[in-house]
């Protein structure tokens, strides 16, 4: 544990409160993580000679309790804070508490041309846990993919799909709610990459994502030079793991990154992608030929 003093007072005031007041000294013990987030932590306050207390949590949360219980979801090495206040001195301690990651889930699209296993990100737990409801209830059975488009992606999702006559427009559809943003700058809009379709900047300033609609990317190849190019136009750094994913893969729609929620990556059946993009399509890049999805959980 890190720990120090904070003077927070006139040095005159100072030597005064010292001769009458103690210094606090911050310090806690936080209980074992015995399991993967979501879990939840005991913290038990030994501080000494202090009035009140702060503490920051590390995940966006505080409290003002003496020995509070925190609820985690997210994972990763997390630093949590401790102030101890008595009068105008505050003590510092601090420590990281290591969370595991927990098993990221899986869902099967199956489709006429071949399954796709898709695993889902646990750093966009909204989409996450949103995508997983749906999939649970049986919401995707029967829906198309509406919207096909050749070096780009594939998009599906909107129910008003299901019972679609031909030469139907799509893609306004969605279970009358939208999910907010989770851009996450490792997961980029690789071949493969899950993500959600949204609503544009004009109407939707925030990038909220559709509650059901997403697309899986087929995309064009990528070089270093597009990803400078993107850094350039864009104003910000792929990092050298970004940058390694997409020569990897060797595929993608860089464009979109940070600009729609990327939530998971086809693992496994991944040449379905290219099989669908082969499909002829109308003006409004619907397939002629209906292509259903049907999805549901593995893990």
């Amino acid at each position: 544990m890190n720990k120090y003093l904070i003077l927070l007072a006139p040095l005159g005031l100072l030597i005064a409160s010292q001769g009458c007041t103690p210094s606090p000294a911050a310090k806690f013990e936080a209980s074992a993580v015995t399991q993967a987030a979501p879990v939840e932590i005991q913290f038990t306050n030994q501080s000494q000679n202090a009035e009140r207390y702060e503490w920051d949590f590390g995940d966006g949360q505080t409290s003002v309790e003496e020995s509070p219980a925190h609820t985690y979801q997210a994972f990763g090495n997390i630093l949590i804070q401790l102030k101890a206040y008595q009068g105008e001195l505050v003590s510092i301690d601090s420590v990281f508490i290591d969370i595991p990651e927990p098993p990221r889930r899986r869902a099967v699209i199956e489709t006429a041309f071949g399954s796709m296993t898709v695993e889902l990100s646990n750093r966009t737990p909204q989409h996450r846990d949103n995508f997983v409801k749906l999939v649970e209830q049986q919401y995707y059975d029967s829906l198309l993919f509406h919207r096909v488009m050749k070096q780009f992606m594939i998009q599906g999702g909107d129910p008003d799909s299901r019972t679609a006559v031909a030469n139907q427009v799509l893609g306004q559809g969605g279970p009358g709610y939208t999910v907010p943003a989770e851009f996450v700058n490792d997961l980029v809009h690789t071949k493969g990459a899950l993500a959600a379709a949204r609503l544009p900047d004009q109407v939707n300033p925030e990038k909220a994502s559709s509650g059901s609609q997403f697309y899986l990317v087929q995309g064009q190849q990528v070089t270093e030079q597009m990803l400078g190019q993107i850094e350039q136009v864009r104003r910000f750094q792929y990092s050298p793991e970004q940058k390694a994913a997409y020569l990897q893969a060797g595929f993608g729609t860089p464009s979109l990154d940070r600009e729609y929620t990327v939530f998971g990556y086809v693992v496994e059946g991944i040449e379905v992608i290219d099989k669908i993009t082969e499909s002829q399509t109308d003006m409004n890049n619907r397939p002629l030929e209906d292509i259903r999805m049907k999805i549901h959980m593995i893990q």
